[in-house]
């Protein structure tokens, strides 16, 4: 473990100056939104969000920038986009694979019943996925690496939404036709996310991932959203359940660190 937090410190003290800018913006604005929500309501503090979901995305999009360049960032990004709102639609016709749900009017434009913002959640979170899912099986070769990898990665993508859809229920930004699940979320909707990541993940193919500020990135947003989640919203067991799934991905990634340290 203490490779592991060295590991995060050396990641953020080699960032650029433009996503060291961008990640003190995300962290003042993912600790505002409380704020926001007491003292303008829910729809400014949604606002909020949607700005705090934006600049991770810029975030995540420069980094893999300076590993992949312009164009393979442009087509894996696209591609994220297009295959993440793609499911959102055919389920919203054909309730799988997440589950029979709709979305309020609280996240404009939509496009077809699915607001724009919902893609861009897949596009921020999915590739600190896939470098948690590179750091864990790459020891492994031969041809069980890649769908390895892919099943890590939809599974350390699924282990977020385990904190992301009761806050989602409780801001009101979609709603279930059945509510039998876990905190108002059917368990479908989680295998719908495992089996849409396997998809996007194996279509998108990611290679030669920046793993250190994209892991950093999804160790924040495994703190701030337990936290969040425990002390700000009132959803202590959503918490407790998100903190234990996702951390226990990052605790893997760290056992990962110490294997090869000590190999080495």
């Amino acid at each position: 473990m203490p490779n592991f937090i060295a590991f995060l410190r050396r990641s953020l003290a080699d960032l650029d100056p433009y996503p060291a800018f961008l990640l003190a913006t995300l962290l003042i604005l993912m600790v505002s939104l409380p704020l926001l929500w007491k003292v303008f309501g829910m729809q400014v503090m949604l606002q909020g969000w949607a700005l705090a979901v934006f600049v991770q995305v810029l975030f995540v999009l420069y980094i893999l920038y300076k590993s992949w360049g312009w164009w393979n960032t442009l087509r894996a990004a696209v591609g994220v986009v297009l295959l993440a709102w793609a499911a959102q639609a055919i389920d919203l016709l054909q309730g799988y694979p997440f589950g029979n749900y709709h979305f309020s009017e609280m996240l404009q434009p939509h496009v077809m019943g699915v607001p724009l913002l919902i893609p861009m959640l897949w596009l921020m979170m999915l590739p600190p996925a896939w470098a948690v899912a590179k750091l864990i099986t790459h020891k492994v070769s031969g041809c069980l690496l890649r769908p390895l990898f892919i099943l890590v990665s939809a599974i350390a993508f699924t282990a977020w939404d385990f904190y992301l859809d009761p806050q989602m229920v409780r801001w009101g930004v979609w709603e279930w036709a059945a509510t039998p699940g876990y905190f108002g979320t059917p368990w479908l909707n989680f295998v719908g996310w495992l089996v849409v990541s396997v998809v996007i993940t194996f279509a998108i193919s990611p290679k030669r991932l920046p793993g250190g500020s994209l892991i950093l990135i999804y160790a924040l947003t495994w703190v701030v959203e337990f936290f969040s989640l425990l002390l700000v919203w009132g959803l202590s067991l959503p918490a407790l359940v998100g903190f234990c799934l996702m951390g226990g991905m990052l605790l893997w990634a760290a056992l990962n660190i110490k294997i090869t340290i000590n190999a080495a």
